[in-house]
Formats: C-alpha cells, structure tokens, sequence
C-alpha cells in the first residue's frame, strides 16, 4: 500500500470520542478535548474517518474522498438466501460480451472487499485479449499429464481437455490473487455476487488456477506482485442455461457450544 496519514481537523473536532472507542488499532486519545492519533503505526483501516460524524478526520494519499452515506443499504434476507440456494456452477455460456461499466462495477466489489489487517493486497487481472493465449498454455498442460490421471480417476478418463476446457468460451475470466487465501476468497465471493445481480452466471475455475501456479510460462505472463499466488478464476458471461430447482444438499454440521 502507499504511505497515508491520518489527519484529525481539530476546528472540526467536536471530542465525542466516537472515534477512540471504534479504533481497533488503539491508536487514537483524547488531548484536550480533541481526538488526536498518537503514532502512524496503524492499520489504516479508515474507521475512523468513516465514524466521524463531523468529517473531521481524513487519510492522506488516497485518488478518492470518502462516499457520504444516504440512506440505509439493507439486503433482502430472502433474496440473498434464495441466490445462493439457486446458484449453480456454469459450463454453457451465450456469446455475448459483458459490457465494461458492468464488468467495472463488478471489480468495484473486489477492490471494496475487506481485508485482513486492511492490507489491501488482492490483485485482479482480467483476461481479455491475452484469454485464448493463457487458456491453451493450460490445456497443453493438462494434456500432458492426462494420461497420469487417467490412471487414477474413471472421471478423468471420460473427460477430455478440449479447446476450452477452462473458460468454456466465456467472454471474461477474471483471476484473484493475494498473499492472504481468505483475502482473495472473500473478493471473489463479493464480485459473484455483482456478476449474479447482473445476471451473469460464474464459474471458478479450480483447474486453470491448478495449472497457473504449476506453470512457469503461465506465471510469467499474469507478473504477480512478489508473495502473491493465484487464489481463483472468476469465468464469468450470460448463462446459455436455466436451471429450474436447487440441488440436493447434505445436512450441515452445525454445532452450538
């Protein structure tokens, strides 16, 4: 991340205090009574700024200012269960290319995405132009070892490494990377859940991203940030299916302690 600095307007600064007790960091007391930062080790996990009820705190070194918040933003509870009840993995897309002010929103949802200790390290990358060059670098991959897992798995052996095995000739594949697993799950998670809002149906993509941290030319190509290991691919485009019922689901292992 960039270096910030939190700043506290002490003419706006009303010493509610709202802010020291929100701060996980510990890192904000009372002088005088005005809120002051005691040090810049902190997470800069922006609490504090967003609490302030007279935007008298800000972080330095930020491309934005903070959103006012208008109103209430409440999911419907139902609407979310039921979306995640009907969600099924898709293989069978349209032809037809996600338009860029969708496909930004859906990025919007990764970069919003919480992260462990605010460390802000996901990298998204979309394969557009570079798609088709990446996935057959796969499949020359998994045809390779093919043969290996034919031995191993009746599944493997009815199964062919097609053309596009991968991305099933979706239009956009969007792969998530981090040093934190959780941190790259959770963005993935987030942007589904756009994608679906869009009516895009969404698959991840186990194998492509077996064969990216296995594969040197592969690896090459994406340049990660130093520590980052490709977590998921996001295959994402305008289901050519419908499904019409949830699929049957195990009993959860739930235990109340």
């Amino acid at each position: 991340m960039k270096n910030h600095q939190i700043n506290i307007n002490s003419q706006k600064c009303i010493g509610c205090q709202m802010c020291i007790k929100d701060c996980p960091a510990k890192n904000i007391e009372l002088q005088q009574t005005k809120a002051s930062i005691i040090d810049n080790e902190c997470i800069m996990c922006g609490h504090c700024v967003a609490i302030c009820p007279k935007n008298a705190v800000s972080i330095s070194g930020y491309d934005e200012e903070p959103m006012l918040k208008q109103g209430n933003y409440r999911l419907n509870p139902e609407d979310v269960l039921n979306t995640i009840r009907f969600r099924r993995t898709i293989r069978q897309f349209q032809k037809k290319d996600i338009d860029q002010d969708i496909l930004e929103n859906i990025l919007e949802a990764g970069r919003l995405t919480h992260t462990a200790k605010n460390a802000q390290d996901v990298t998204l990358i979309v394969l557009d132009k570079e798609k088709d060059k990446l996935e057959k670098m796969a499949v020359s991959l998994f045809r390779k070892i093919k043969p290996i897992a034919n031995l191993m798995s009746s599944m493997a052996k009815r199964n062919e490494i097609t053309d596009h095995f991968f991305f099933f000739e979706a239009p956009k594949v969007i792969l998530v990377a981090s040093k934190d697993h959780i941190n790259a799950a959770l963005a993935a998670q987030n942007m589904e859940f756009v994608a679906e809002a869009y009516g895009l149906g969404v698959l991840y993509s186990g194998f492509f991203t077996m064969a990216a941290n296995h594969s040197r030319q592969i690896k090459k190509q994406l340049d990660l940030p130093k520590g980052q290991k490709l977590v998921t691919a996001l295959v994402m485009g305008y289901p050519k299916v419908q499904y019409q019922r949830s699929a049957p689901r195990e009993k959860s292992n739930i235990k109340y302690i």
